[in-house]
């Protein structure tokens, strides 16, 4: 359910068709926002218009976690319509990234529920996708659209309905559609994840962080020399920003040893084993873990898709019977793999992951790689730990339970 394509040229069109400028990251490079807050901007800005008889020109959400706030013109509104509601509709922003979903249209249509309904309700139109396969965090059957969005969608909703004078828990039926979403999404992995008929509507931080391969590099090698100089010898590799919040629960590390490696997870080790960093954590889900314990440490999904054959195999040699290791053969993702692992008590299969982590770390590093001490820690997308291990015969330094 992967909005980048890296490598990939889409055309683009002046950053005033889209949004206000977004800001810069420490690499020059424009952010951008994700599906998840254009939808939740359009959703805000068809509710005022509901309620209120006029569109805005432009609206404004908040972004999750209390970072900020996000405001995005609006594209195209529609007045009343029985099948499609009061709509408006804005653009997907990119920034600087190579993402197959920039430029699209994000349209948004609007009901009030009858007297008694409460809260928001979601449901997808044209362009799409809807969820045919367990793993995805999103119930079979229904629309393409993740967890951190609905959330964002539901606030824009209660944020335009309390400027409306409305209650905010008024009962509202959302209808996401995206023109053209189907074909955008066969350039995404939304077909093999079993989300059928178009896009996904992601973003687990509401901005996009532009995805350039070198200077991603770079930025991470910064982030290490940067932690050497200044005298830190742990660090924390992680594969994306909820692994490394997860993280910063169990080890009592200042802010400057916590590096987003990103899919950089190999050449990262290898410049904290060059600048003489003595030990790293290697933090993240099943699905970027199962491509580490085989050996792959630049872990795009572009590069090298998750193996259910090679994570079957693991759960043989923790019991799981036949049935099961057929059933998670054919899972449609990682986290499909660990629903199933849950369920049958199959949990040995995650500490096992974590040590072939280790294990192949070093055989990364090759000669002298032993000198570097490495962690693994797997985590699950509510941020439980699923499994640990250490090439350290004393184990992790974790903090003590509160």
């Amino acid at each position: 359910m992967t909005e980048q394509a890296p490598e990939t040229n889409n055309e683009t069109r002046p950053e005033s068709d889209y949004s206000r400028p977004t800001k810069r990251d420490p690499r020059g490079m424009r952010t951008g926002y994700t599906t998840g807050t254009t939808a939740a901007v359009a959703a805000k800005a068809a509710v005022i218009l509901m309620l209120s008889g006029a569109a805005p020109e432009e609206v404004s959400v908040p972004l999750p976690g209390g970072i900020g706030r996000a405001t995005l013109a609006i594209h195209q509104s529609w007045p009343m319509d029985p099948s499609e509601g009061v709509r408006c509709s804005a653009i997907k922003d990119g920034g600087d990234d190579p993402d197959v979903t920039h430029g699209a249209e994000i349209i948004v249509g609007v009901w009030r529920l009858p007297d008694g309904n409460k809260g928001l309700h979601i449901t997808g139109g044209p362009g799409v996708g809807t969820v045919t396969r367990p793993g995805t965090g999103v119930e079979v059957g229904e629309p393409a659209v993740t967890r951190v969005p609905r959330r964002m969608m539901a606030d824009a909703v209660a944020e335009g309905l309390v400027e409306c004078g409305w209650p905010p828990d008024t009962g509202v039926r959302t209808r996401i559609s995206v023109p053209n979403g189907e074909e955008i999404a066969k350039e995404t992995t939304n077909a093999r994840l079993g989300v059928l008929g178009g896009i996904s509507i992601l973003g687990s931080t509401g901005v996009v962080q532009p995805f350039s391969t070198a200077a991603w590099r770079a930025s991470v090698h910064l982030a290490i020399d940067v932690a050497a100089t200044n005298g830190l010898d742990h660090l924390v590799l992680s594969t994306g920003t909820r692994s490394e919040e997860y993280t910063r629960l169990l080890l009592d590390l200042p802010d400057m040893a916590y590096v987003e490696a990103g899919i950089f997870s190999g050449p990262s080790m290898k410049r904290c084993l060059n600048k003489g960093i003595k030990r790293v954590a290697h933090v993240g889900m099943v699905g970027k873990f199962s491509k580490m314990a085989m050996g792959y440490f630049v872990t795009h999904v572009a590069g090298n898709q998750v193996d259910t054959d090679f994570l079957a195999s693991l759960a043989a040699q923790c019991g799981a019977p036949s049935n099961l290791q057929e059933e998670m053969r054919n899972a449609a993702s990682g986290r499909h793999f660990q629903e199933l692992a849950q369920q049958h008590n199959v949990m040995g299969v995650f500490p096992l992951m974590c040590q072939l982590v280790c294990d192949q770390a070093h055989t990364y590093l090759g000669p002298g790689g032993e000198a570097l001490i490495v962690d693994a820690l797997c985590f699950d997308f509510e941020g439980h730990l699923l499994g640990s291990a250490s090439t350290s015969a004393d184990g992790i330094p974790m903090r003590e339970p509160a």
